[in-house]
């Protein structure tokens, strides 16, 4: 993927910049590697910095609503101190290490819709600086995500939507200030307790905790008033488990000790036996256009190691159309 475009914030004559991705597939905790491409423009310039960041969109709660704004959350240098002459071209490599808990934008190929994450070039010429336009870069989901999200397809979850809120989660081990929920309609097994399942990931390098926020009644804000529960799913289990019995279990407990509980606790409330996660209200519905299972990107030539198949049918069969609270089609 390459963006090219003229430093406007230098003036006519401004050098240009092509900032080229080797893959634009990766995964959380993984490299990203790239070239940033300088050509000189009229005159000389002295660069002071030149700069790769990640920028994303998250939901943050205004006076007038909630709204998605940009949000850089990881930045790398490539370089600083470079004079660029007249018509000369610089190569500057890079590789910017991908935090653990960045967002999933894409899974078996499909992007997760309002979910994006890009690269942005920043070049510093003089103390001014022009931030350059994005580059999209797909990341998909570690080897322990992909076994629970598969999971919650064999099991019979229904996709809803996906979003990024700005915010700490209480209680949680949380390394960026925004965190992302991936939501669904409850299997039928389980819709005696609960309507609906949010799960957060909150990656570390040695595995995963899994959040499940559990909201038992439709409703306008459908996790305004759900538990919390954190479930660790480590790298090394990855192909030791049967992820859809540990998955079932865990909703099990959750559910069990959800209804134990009377009257039923609040979000952001402690649920017996776990930390009081969840720390803050959401009020908004996550809704998003269905999706279907597709081959799957690669890293550095090599596969991602997303599963093909049925298991891959299965979990998008949990993808499928949008649909209201009872059951119907959205009309978006």
């Amino acid at each position: 993927m390459v963006f090219k475009k003229m430093l406007g914030a230098f003036g006519i004559g401004a050098p240009s910049v092509d900032t080229v991705l080797s893959n634009p597939n990766t995964r959380p905790g993984l490299l990203l590697a790239g070239q940033v491409n300088l050509t000189g423009g009229s005159h000389d310039v002295e660069i002071d910095h030149v700069v790769v960041g990640l920028v994303t969109r998250v939901e943050v709660d205004g006076t007038q609503g909630d709204r998605d704004v940009a949000f850089e959350f990881h930045r790398a240098p490539v370089a600083s101190g470079l004079r660029l002459a007249q018509g000369q071209q610089l190569a500057l490599p890079f590789q910017l290490p991908m935090p653990f808990q960045t967002p999933v934008t894409t899974i078996y190929g499909q992007e997760l819709p309002g979910i994006t994450v890009g690269l942005r070039t920043e070049v510093a010429v003089r103390g001014a600086v022009d931030k350059g336009d994005l580059d999209a870069v797909q990341v998909h989901p570690l080897p322990v995500q992909e076994r629970v999200l598969e999971a919650f397809g064999q099991l019979g979850f229904r996709f809803k939507g996906a979003d990024l809120e700005r915010g700490q989660i209480a209680g949680a081990h949380q390394s960026l200030p925004f965190h992302q929920g991936i939501a669904y309609f409850a299997a039928p097994q389980y819709a005696h307790g609960v309507h609906e399942v949010e799960l957060t990931f909150l990656t570390d390098e040695q595995g995963v905790d899994v959040l499940l926020r559990l909201d038992r009644r439709a409703g306008l804000n459908p996790f305004g008033h759900g538990s919390a529960g954190c479930y660790r799913a480590a790298h090394a289990d990855t192909n030791r488990l049967d992820w859809a019995v540990e998955v079932d279990r865990w909703l099990r407990e959750a559910l069990e000790r959800h209804a134990a509980q009377h009257p039923a606790p609040g979000y952001g409330q402690p649920i017996p036996g776990q930390p009081a996660y969840g720390g803050h209200q959401e009020q908004h519905e996550r809704r998003g256009p269905g999706m279907g299972a597709v081959a799957a990107g690669v890293v550095g030539g090599e596969a991602l190691g997303l599963a093909g198949g049925m298991i891959a049918d299965e979990v998008f069969d949990s993808f499928g159309g949008d649909e209201d609270d009872d059951g119907g089609a959205d009309d978006e």
